[in-house]
């Protein structure tokens, strides 16, 4: 009986994980003059245009309270699907991400992930890849560069 009711949890537990959240990007690298933009253009004109760009960005050095913040979130919302190694867990996991990706786009797939599944060539490629769409966390602009801060530190 009490087998049964350890699969029982473990499945219920196991389908809640899969379908809470998804793979935002493909864990690879981008090959030699591949580019991530976030522009108008390359994400679908101005249905988009509330897309986060590189202006919109400054980074400077690491400010260690935005990434105790980001930390927070991430252990409160991301860390059922990333882990903060080079594994996929069920989305890509983040170390090195920032070698692997521009910051507006990593801030784009944090923030407005429906837009970027919609139309952005590499977060399609990392649906396809991960099978399961990460859902919408509701972050704020401070948050999600919270979490692109913490981020930086991987």
């Amino acid at each position: 009986m009490r087998t049964v009711q350890s699969i029982s949890i473990l499945s219920i537990l196991g389908y809640v994980a899969l379908t809470a959240c998804g793979g935002g990007e493909a864990g690879s690298s981008l090959p030699p003059g591949a580019s991530s933009t976030t522009s108008n253009e390359a994400t679908g004109g101005a249905a988009n245009a509330d897309l986060i760009t590189a202006a919109d960005i400054s980074l400077g050095e690491i400010d260690q309270g935005m990434v105790e913040q980001g930390r927070t979130t991430y252990d409160v919302k991301c860390q059922a699907c990333h882990s903060t190694g080079p594994n996929r867990v069920v989305g890509p996991g983040w170390k090195g991400i920032m070698e692997r990706r521009k910051p507006e786009w990593i801030m784009n797939m944090i923030l407005n992930i429906d837009a970027m599944l919609e139309s952005d060539p590499e977060a399609q490629k990392g649906l396809e890849e991960c099978l399961v769409r990460m859902p919408n966390q509701g972050l704020s602009k401070d948050e999600g560069r919270e979490v692109l801060e913490y981020m930086r530190t991987l």
